[in-house]
């Protein structure tokens, strides 16, 4: 991803591949939050390998991703209008924005991306959160308190109303006022899987004859509800549950709600330049033959067929919801975390005046996978 950042942002020679076959013959580069979680992840692996120091500049570029991303949309959506605009079958595109078969087809799409509940675009609030947290026990300076202070606080107000949170906000209140902190633990929890794309197509009537099949696919929004809801999470003096921090599928449903519009212009400006060869191919053929027409005319309609195809590409392993808790450490250092199904996990916790606990749950059967670190 950093690769093609670096590059140039539109290469011509691609975009016209895409163009006549489909946007997956692109290179996929990522979408915004995968670009931001792939940063927080980065973080998260030098906290656990006791490099914290390496942590600090990823969780910055983390945050720059979310601030590009705004500007690469503007840019993005900008530049496939004017490829509509400038196309040569401009009022094709037009004629085709009115079919009624592809309003059904758009509401079909925008209706699995409307009315889930959505952050401030491009944001993550557990990236925002694992920021708060970090530079509040890595602080280096007053400046490190305060963006602590600053990240936490928009944390909280995107969870709702996360207690844990809330803690981590008096924890640095109480630093402020000079008090002591007491040892504490931190347990993330990645349960589920994120949502992914499925394909959804279309024949729109077109103004082109000689042309047997035209048709459009778009990609779709497609959740997966098979996950455990929560973590319980039990010591010798505390018992107390996980609570959601991030829902990836708000954040995927927005990132992909502020792309539609280009996905949307960029696949019928690809159809229409498609018809169009479609088109010429076979009034070429006029006049070699019937059997000759025909055959031309069944390649074409293939053809079509075959290039048809949504981009449907995504992160697949990213986690349904992001969960977190936050507990004194307890004074025999054992844990134990416990799924809706499924044997108890007990562990020692190393040592260390903050430890971070992550478990991993794919689906609702399969087994916690438990990791730990000392992040302090």
């Amino acid at each position: 991803m950093d690769e093609y950042d670096h590059q140039a942002k539109v290469k011509l020679g691609r975009e016209a591949l895409a163009l006549m076959t489909n946007q997956q013959n692109l290179p996929y580069e990522g979408h915004a939050y995968d670009k931001i979680m792939a940063h927080t992840y980065l973080a998260l692996n030098w906290m656990s390998k006791g490099q914290a120091e390496k942590a600090r500049p990823e969780l910055i570029r983390a945050y720059q991703c979310q601030q590009d991303a705004v500007d690469r949309n503007k840019r993005r959506l900008a530049q496939a209008r004017a490829a509509a605009q400038e196309s040569s079958n401009a009022n094709v595109i037009q004629q085709m924005m009115s079919s009624q078969r592809l309003a059904d087809t758009v509401s079909s799409v925008t209706r699995s991306f409307e009315g889930v509940k959505g952050y401030a675009d491009y944001v993550n609030p557990f990236t925002v959160y694992l920021d708060g947290i970090y530079f509040f026990h890595n602080r280096a300076d007053s400046s490190d308190l305060e963006r602590s202070r600053k990240s936490l606080t928009r944390a909280f107000e995107m969870s709702g109303d996360n207690k844990f949170i809330l803690a981590d906000i008096d924890m640095v209140n109480a630093i402020y006022r000079g008090e002591q902190i007491a040892p504490c633990t931190y347990v993330i929890f990645e349960t589920g899987r994120s949502a992914t794309f499925e394909q959804v197509r279309v024949d729109v009537p077109i103004a082109f004859n000689k042309i047997a099949y035209v048709g459009a696919a778009f990609p779709r929004l497609a959740t997966h509800d098979n996950h455990i809801p929560s973590l319980n999470v039990s010591t010798s003096t505390t018992n107390t549950t996980t609570s959601l921090v991030a829902n990836m599928d708000s954040i995927i449903a927005r990132d992909f709600k502020n792309e539609w519009p280009i996905i949307l212009t960029k696949t019928l400006v690809s159809m229409v330049a498609k018809a169009a060869a479609s088109y010429s191919a076979n009034d070429a053929a006029q006049g070699t033959g019937e059997f000759a027409e025909s055959f031309i005319r069944f390649i074409t309609m293939i053809t079509q067929l075959a290039i048809n195809i949504a981009d449907t590409r995504s992160w697949t392993t990213l986690p349904k919801e992001i969960q977190v808790a936050r507990i004194p450490t307890p004074p025999d250092r054992r844990l134990t975390v416990t799924g809706v199904t499924g044997a108890p996990v007990q562990l020692a916790l190393v040592e260390g005046a903050v430890n971070v606990v992550y478990v991993k749950s794919n689906s609702d059967g399969s087994p916690l996978l438990v990791n730990q670190f000392k992040l302090k």
